[in-house]
C-alpha cells in the first residue's frame, strides 16, 4: 500500500474509464496515451472491466493502468491479478482497507468527509480521490480541508470538466483530477481515436494553459 503519489504526479488528468468492450480497451488507452496522458482508470462497472484491463497491462507496459469502483476485498484482488497497478474505492471500507493493506498495490481511497480523512490517516494514507467532487462542495471543500489537513493531497473525480478543472488543478493540495470526459462512448463507438487524442492533449496541458 504505498506509491500513490507518484503514480498521480504522472499526469494531471487521470481518465476514468467505463469500458463495455475489452475490445476497445487498447485501442482507447494507446489514443489517449499519445495525447500525453500517462495514468488510467478503468472503473470495475462493467463485466469487460477486468479483461479490459488485463489487455492494456500486457500490450501497453508504459500505461500505468490501474482499476476504479473497486467496492471490496474480492475486487481489489481481481483487479490485482489482471494486472492493475493501482486501485481506487469511492470510499474507505474495512475489506478495502485490510485488502490494501495486504498489498504492495498503491491506493486511493475516496473521501468526503473530514471523518472519513481522519480515519484514512489513522491507516497511513495521505492521498484521497474526492468524490464525488461537484456535489460535495468541489473547490471551496477542498480549501477548506486545507487548513486541518495541510499535509493531505487528492484527486478529485466526479462532475469535472474542461471548463471547471483548472480552478481544482489550482489549488495547493490537489496533485490530479479525475475526469470522464476524454473518451465519451459516441468517439468510442465511432472508434474516433483522433479525437480522443485530442481531448487526451488538450487535457495533459491543463495545468499550464488553464484551458482544455
Amino acid at each position: 500500500m504505498n506509491g500513490i503519489e507518484s503514480i498521480l504526479k504522472l499526469s494531471p488528468v487521470i481518465p476514468v474509464l467505463t469500458i463495455e468492450d475489452a475490445g476497445d480497451a487498447v485501442p482507447i488507452i494507446s489514443a489517449l496515451h499519445e495525447g500525453g496522458l500517462r495514468v488510467f482508470e478503468i472503473t470495475l462497472r462493467t463485466p469487460q472491466s477486468l479483461a479490459a484491463i488485463e489487455a492494456v497491462a500486457r500490450a501497453l507496459p508504459d500505461a500505468v493502468v490501474g482499476a476504479g469502483t473497486v467496492l471490496n476485498a474480492r475486487d481489489f484482488n481481481q483487479a490485482r491479478d489482471a494486472g492493475a497497478r493501482f486501485i481506487v474505492s469511492p470510499g474507505l471500507s474495512d475489506g478495502v482497507l485490510s485488502a490494501a493493506k495486504a498489498s504492495t498495490l498503491a491506493f486511493l481511497p475516496g473521501v468526503v468527509t473530514p471523518g472519513e480523512i481522519m480515519r484514512g490517516q489513522d491507516a497511513g494514507l495521505t492521498h484521497f480521490k474526492f468524490f464525488p467532487a461537484e456535489p460535495s462542495g468541489g473547490t471551496k471543500m477542498l480549501e477548506a480541508f486545507a487548513g486541518p489537513f495541510a499535509q493531505v493531497r487528492f484527486c478529485p473525480t466526479g462532475g469535472l470538466t474542461p471548463e471547471n478543472a483548472p480552478s481544482y488543478l489550482a489549488l495547493s493540495n490537489v496533485v490530479c483530477i479525475g475526469g470522464t470526459w476524454l473518451a465519451p462512448k459516441n468517439l468510442v463507438a465511432e472508434h474516433d481515436w483522433s479525437q480522443i487524442t485530442e481531448r487526451a492533449r488538450a487535457a495533459s496541458r491543463l495545468r499550464e494553459t488553464g484551458v482544455a
